[in-house]
């Protein structure tokens, strides 16, 4: 029998069996790279330049993060907002190899000097006495998760690009007579005689009939209507919730003590001196003179005179320290101790230990307390989106909220409220989550429509299983159960018509031929003069004319009138004088509106670059890989 295998096996039909075995086999290990294969793995491509998915995903991170830390903690975003991200993201990518492409084919370089010099005079990067400061440059790369060779390569190609937009910029020049014509349009100021009618002066009127307040409450169905309510029901999966179901185990506290210790009480500080030159030469002259009892203003003037600087950074921890080598060095010395000179990217370093502060612990027990719940907290954030998927599964297998809240051990609520958060008797309602996630709770349920089914939303940091079965539309509340409010809107009403019609009375006198003052007596009002005051009612000043007016006494010629509804009335108004801006004594004025002129030019001729370096590289888009920046 075996010999009868090996005669088989030495065929030209086994051995093209043994071929094709191979290759399915070779095809079911590599499944990815041979569905991939021929496919375009970049985002986009820049003048045949990819723009790859990890390098699109970070900016758009850091850019996210950037919009949140000035939205505030309660935002939160949704897919439109990280569509908008990831495609402005995008576009600043593009833009930058766009430009970076263009300073190439011109031959525009930046050496690592111009790079050190622009970094140390970013005034951001600045300490209290005006010098460059490492500790926060450091803490910006942290903040944006950068590293420093993203940084100085950001740099580099910012410098690289500045030195191209600022040829095209350089050609911007403001007109002398658009310069003057535009000052002289902003700073002309005119006078008027101003007849008011505030609401508080307005006459009694007579009290309404049962007539007049229904058919007031019939017209105004905004002012009297029951806002629209949502029925819900609500589940809210969160970390807090999943806690109870997490274990950690006693290795993996042990595991993570330094990390909680370094978190918790105060880790070692020192006190550290730097000198920065440009040269290795100059770094040991001046770490031979420390050595030999220089003091810091002595070697500060050294380090000057290289070209470098040198400075009391004060207290610093490991963390703290911007270079991971430089900090080794550091922390490895003793106290009074010298580092070698040290190269970074800024330069060349020597670092002095003048104190240690030796780390402070909590007692070790605290510290496992503090790590088990720490990693409990991590756990559970991390099962709460395995469990997510779980409990969109189940609802969308036609479970209700109610079923999959029992199955997932969660607690479910049904409510009724309106875009405020209100139930139907005016009170406030309890949602899941609490304050932090109320905001995001109440947008969940105004945007799932009614009848749609259930689903689960992101919410509060948590997940939302909800259901929307019903709205309830907003309606017009019965007369009887509103009177007292619809009495009173229509005296307030009443009156406002009644100086309405009070000030129109005024102003068609005045245009009829009567002199102002004269048809504002008969109105029973007196005219005030009021101004000079400027065309912009963000410069309004206490007794100019009403910020409402503005608009129409600078549309008019002298003699004529107008009438606006003001914050606590009406008011007419008659121009009486204009008076011109003085160019001649406002050096400054021409001066601030021409430097305005010429950035809008430079802004407006940047822009049309841009955009025609854009349309001249070619730029492709992969669609799909944009998705998952998106949603990354």
């Amino acid at each position: 029998m075996i010999t009868a295998f090996r005669r088989l096996a030495g065929t030209w039909f086994a051995k093209g069996l043994f071929v094709l075995l191979v290759l399915s086999f070779a095809v079911w290990g590599i499944e990815d790279v041979i569905r991939n294969f021929g496919q375009d793995n970049a985002v986009a491509r820049v003048g045949g330049e990819p723009i790859e998915l990890t390098e699109a995903q970070n900016a758009a991170r850091r850019e996210k993060q950037r919009l949140q830390r000035q939205l505030g903690p309660n935002f939160e975003p949704n897919d439109q907002f990280r569509a908008a991200v990831a495609r402005q993201a995008l576009e600043g990518l593009i833009a930058a190899r766009a430009q970076t492409q263009e300073a190439r084919r011109m031959g525009v370089a930046v050496s690592t000097d111009e790079v050190r010099a622009y970094t140390f005079g970013i005034p951001t990067f600045q300490g209290a006495d005006g010098r460059f400061n490492p500790l926060i440059l450091n803490q910006f790369l942290r903040q944006n998760d950068m590293s420093e060779a993203d940084f100085t390569r950001l740099v580099m190609g910012d410098l690289e690009r500045q030195q191209l937009v600022g040829a095209i910029r350089a050609g911007a020049r403001a007109p002398e007579t658009l310069t003057r014509q535009l000052l002289a349009f902003e700073k002309e100021r005119r006078v008027a005689e101003v007849a008011e009618f505030p609401l508080l002066n307005a006459p009694e009127v007579p009290d309404p009939t049962e007539a007049q307040l229904t058919r007031f409450h019939e017209n105004n169905p905004t002012l009297f209507s029951a806002p629209e309510y949502r029925e819900a029901a609500l589940a809210l999966l969160s970390a807090e919730t999943l806690l109870p179901n997490v274990t950690v185990t006693d290795a993996e506290v042990e595991a993570g003590l330094e990390a909680q210790r370094e978190r918790s009480g105060a880790p070692e500080r020192r006190h550290v001196e730097q000198a920065l030159v440009t040269s290795k030469e100059a770094a040991e002259a001046i770490r031979n003179a420390w050595a030999g009892g220089a003091d810091l203003a002595t070697i500060k003037a050294q380090a000057e005179a290289s070209g470098g600087s040198a400075l009391d950074m004060g207290e610093v921890t490991r963390a703290t320290m911007p270079v991971a080598d430089i900090a080794a060095a550091v922390f490895a010395l003793p106290e009074g101790g010298l580092t070698e000179p040290l190269q970074s990217p800024f330069g060349w370093h020597v670092m002095k230990v003048t104190a240690i502060q030796p780390a402070v612990e909590k007692p070790i027990e605290e510290l496992r307390a503090e790590t088990r719940e720490a990693l409990a907290r991590e756990k559970a954030a991390d099962l709460s989106y395995e469990e997510a998927n779980k409990l969109e599964d189940a609802l969308a297998s036609g479970a209700t909220v109610e079923e999959v809240a029992q199955r997932f051990g969660l607690t479910p609520v049904r409510v009724t409220v309106d875009r405020n958060g209100n139930g139907q008797d005016g009170q406030r309602v309890e949602l899941p989550g609490g304050p932090a996630a109320r905001a995001a709770v109440l947008e969940a349920i105004f945007a799932n429509p009614a009848g749609g089914g259930p689903r689960v939303a992101e919410a509060g940091g948590g997940f939302l299983a909800l259901d929307v079965p019903n709205a309830i539309p907003a309606t017009l509340r019965p007369f009887a159960s509103v009177e007292n409010e619809v009495r009173r809107a229509w005296m307030l009403d009443a009156r406002r018509r009644a100086q309405e019609e009070r000030a129109a009375a005024l102003l068609a006198a005045v245009k009829a031929g009567k002199p102002f003052k004269e048809a504002a007596r008969e109105a029973g009002v007196e005219a005030v003069r009021m101004g000079p005051s400027l065309r912009d009612p963000q410069q309004y000043v206490p007794g100019g004319i009403p910020r409402e007016l503005l608009p129409g006494i600078f549309a008019a010629k002298i003699g004529e009138a107008t009438m606006a509804q003001t914050s606590d009335g009406y008011a007419v108004a008659e121009l009486t004088e204009i008076v011109p801006a003085d160019l001649a004594a406002d050096a400054e004025g021409l001066a601030r509106v021409k430097t305005e002129v010429e950035q809008a030019m430079q802004n407006d001729l940047e822009t049309q670059y841009a955009a025609a370096l854009r349309a001249r590289a070619n730029v492709t888009i992969n669609q799909s890989l944009m998705d998952q920046v998106a949603t990354r």
